[in-house]
């Protein structure tokens, strides 16, 4: 098989999400060098925009070269170094990812852990972090793409805003469908996927750093285990002096800043409000088939919804069906959750009335037969 018989699908899964032809277009134009000075300005066009999406004044805010789990590592690897108390929020696969990273980057890791599908209450985050007034960082996961969760971070960013903690975010697939506001939550470090709610191919990771975590960066008495994701060093690619440091992924990054302009154009608000009605308006339509939501009441994602199928309908052939028949993509369940739900993702491109209106009509074929 190759390319060419690639068919195309309907992509409502956690990820990733449809990309529109103006993004594919980009991703064909002229190939140049990485210190063509033609692409170092392009370069500063994305970190630009990047700061815009993620509502900071961070200069250290770029796209790292690899998928939303090297934009963890990069931002862990950074700041988390051998002996450091780490404490996080685990409620689902990513939290238990930030975890593991932690530990083997030699952190001392205290988990806050929460029952899938329920957020990680914040007053519970908080009274760890007393507990550990020494913790170099505390992490949270925004958007939890495992159980569609949306993990509220207003209450732990006020508590660290003048502490020594930093405070780290993963916006994975929260960056361009719901407002993460970095310098209003007091948030240090902050990464997210170009595949998600930006619409864009996988490949690339926003991320961004303030002055607080640069300076943890700059003073860190061991040097960062990631000499290719070693922010010190990519600093130097991003500055004035533009030193090689990497091989950037050129036509990739072209996507990123199409992808970024029809934020840009769409504007930001407009398109979380988009989000918002068009998830809202697929959860209520899915409970009144006798769908089950997953996460609780009051924090579910508008853009990842989770939800087990009516009367204990086995998930798997039904989404087989969606896919073979249809040719729509959902997602299944991970962890305690694995043949249980669905992942239904209404990101980017994808969040539009039409969409659902197309995925609730093979929904109702597959559920009838």
């Amino acid at each position: 098989m190759n390319s060419n018989q690639i068919e195309p699908r309907l992509l409502l899964g956690p990820g990733p999400s449809p990309v529109v032809e103006r993004i594919l277009e980009a991703m064909a134009r002229p190939t140049v060098g990485h210190l063509d000075p033609q692409f170092l300005a392009l370069m500063d066009s994305v970190s630009q925009k990047l700061r815009w999406v993620f509502e900071t004044a961070n200069r250290m805010t770029f796209p790292v070269s690899g998928t939303g789990s090297a934009g963890m590592e990069a931002a862990l690897v950074n700041v988390v170094g051998p002996g450091d108390t780490v404490v996080v929020g685990v409620n689902g696969v990513f939290g238990t990812r930030i975890a593991e990273m932690s530990r083997r980057m030699g952190g001392d890791v205290v988990a806050v852990e929460a029952p899938w599908g329920e957020i990680v209450p914040p007053e519970e985050m908080i009274e760890v972090l007393e507990a550990h007034p020494g913790a170099r960082l505390a992490a949270l996961v925004h958007a939890e793409t495992s159980t569609g969760i949306h993990q509220p971070l207003d209450e732990v960013g006020a508590f660290l805003r003048d502490r020594d903690t930093l405070f780290l975010v993963d916006a994975v697939t929260s960056l361009g469908g719901v407002p993460v506001e970095v310098d209003r939550r007091g948030i240090d470090v902050c990464y997210s996927g170009s595949q998600k709610c930006l619409g864009v191919p996988p490949g690339l990771a926003p991320i961004t750093f303030s002055p607080a975590a640069l300076q943890r960066i700059q003073e860190r008495e061991s040097p960062c285990q990631s000499w290719y994701l070693d922010v010190g060093l990519i600093a130097g690619y991003l500055g004035a002096e533009r030193r090689y440091h990497h091989t950037a992924p050129i036509n990739m990054v072209y996507a990123l800043l199409e992808g970024l302009m029809v934020v840009e154009e769409e504007g930001l608000e407009a398109r979380f409000a988009r989000h918002r009605e068009v998830g809202g308006r697929l959860q209520a339509e899915l409970l009144d088939r006798g769908f089950q939501l997953f996460a609780q009441e009051g924090y579910r994602l508008p853009q990842l919804t989770s939800a087990a199928l009516p009367g204990g309908r086995e998930e798997g052939p039904l989404r087989k069906r969606l896919l073979e028949e249809f040719h729509i993509e959902v997602g299944g369940g991970l962890g305690p959750a694995t043949g249980k739900i669905w992942r239904i993702g209404l990101m980017g491109a994808g969040a539009t009335h039409e969409t659902v209106d197309r995925l609730l009509a093979a929904v109702d074929q597959v559920l009838a037969s």
